[in-house]
């Protein structure tokens, strides 16, 4: 393999800047990831990796591993917060028509394998490493960090997450995510006895709230109580562990034997971001992957996959382009765009439906759960979801 003569640096070593490195590092080009905390962050507490995400790890060659200590979702049922069933979605045929599994992992463990392999890949990763900002000095852009040090690589990949991108801000010159509308209590319950003999999603709506449960395996599942909090300043405050016990605490099991041992301590609540998509990702030598360039609601289901098809998308256009940085850059957010603003904008229609504080309208849209075709919709999300890649019906 010819090795092309770049240094990149990549700012982050989230889902989107570990995967980034490994993919690139693949194709012969020298990579090094800064993080600013002390070490890699399991923001949020589990992730279901799709086809399309597990496509991209089995290509980083992981997905053996992550099999190893993640779960095979079967269906994901709809429910009313009375218990009422909505509708079953059949996880196998949106497997089958893509081509690879749908795996529910604990984020801590897919943040685990991702920094093994990028270990065995020799890809140094300095922590503690604060970006302050980007700034262009003579015909080069700098990465200033709080240390006073700066750095000057060929290529700047910001991976830096939703809430304060130094690469968005130097991109755009305005990295401010939006607020819509609710909050997510998250947390991982572990039961002694085997509670699913079957890894089914569960997911209860209500009035102005919505509760999911994603089994990981027999034992253990990851959970999220979303509440509609219109005020961004009160969601920001943190809503305490009460309003959520108060919120849910009478609905069907799981739900209230989860939310009845959530505590402080193994409960997070996190107000819900994401951003307008921007057609330019990319400024001089400075591009924005994940959620830096398009973050979605974890409505969209589809965050960590899109960070996951970034990575696959930027070393395939890096490693065509002879060292040509504009046009891979320019290429790369092409391809990306589009299928990544229609993850947001999904995620956004999604979550308002979920959150809806009228309840004739909450009806209305429990009624047409109960009427989806659901095998129509797998089928959907299936060439939605493989969309540019050369998997299920795309190849």
């Amino acid at each position: 393999m010819e090795s092309i003569l770049l240094e990149v640096a990549i700012l982050g070593a989230g889902v989107a800047g570990l995967a980034s490195a490994i993919a690139l590092k693949q194709v012969g080009i020298a990579v090094r990831v800064f993080e600013r905390r002390e070490s890699v962050h399991n923001l949020g507490a589990g992730v279901v990796c799709w086809p399309n995400a597990t496509f991209v790890l089995s290509e980083l060659g992981i997905l053996d591993e992550l099999m190893a200590v993640a779960g095979r979702i079967t269906a994901m049922r709809r429910f009313t917060r009375n218990d009422v069933e909505l509708g079953i979605l059949d996880v196998g045929q949106l497997d089958d028509e893509m081509g690879f599994p749908s795996l529910a992992v604990l984020r801590e463990d897919l943040m685990r394998v991702l920094l093994k392999r990028a270990e065995e890949c020799e890809i140094p990763i300095a922590f503690n490493a604060h970006a302050t900002s980007i700034e262009r000095t003579g015909d080069c852009c700098q990465v200033m960090f709080d240390d006073g040090n700066s750095i000057s690589p060929t290529l700047i990949i910001g991976a830096d997450g939703r809430m304060d991108s130094k690469a968005r801000q130097f991109i755009t010159n305005d990295n401010r995510p939006v607020y819509q509308g609710f909050v997510n209590w998250i947390g991982i319950h572990r039961w002694e006895q085997p509670e699913f003999d079957r890894l089914e999603v569960h997911d209860y709506w209500g009035v102005g709230a919505r509760f999911g449960v994603v089994p990981v395996s027999a034992h253990t599942a990851y959970w999220a109580g979303g509440l509609a909090v219109s005020d961004v300043s009160l969601a920001q405050d943190h809503p305490s562990i009460d309003q959520l016990k108060q919120a849910f605490d009478d609905w069907p099991d799981p739900v209230g034997e989860i939310v009845r041992s959530a505590s402080d301590s193994n409960t997070k609540c996190v107000p819900l971001f994401d951003h307008n998509p921007v057609p330019n990702w990319h400024r001089d030598n400075v591009l924005m992957i994940g959620d830096a360039a398009h973050a979605a609601l974890p409505t969209s289901g589809q965050g960590a996959a899109q960070a996951l098809e970034d990575a696959w998308f930027l070393a395939r256009e890096i490693s065509a382009s002879a060292g040509d940085m504009e046009t891979a850059m320019a290429e790369f957010t092409r391809k990306r765009f589009n299928k990544t603003t229609r993850v947001i904008m999904g995620g956004r229609a999604f979550a308002s439906s979920l959150f809806e504080s009228d309840a004739k309208a909450c009806a209305l849209r429990d009624q047409k759960a109960v009427e989806t075709d659901y095998t129509a919709m797998a089928s959907g999300m299936a060439s939605a979801w493989s969309d540019g890649l050369p998997i299920g019906g795309q190849h």
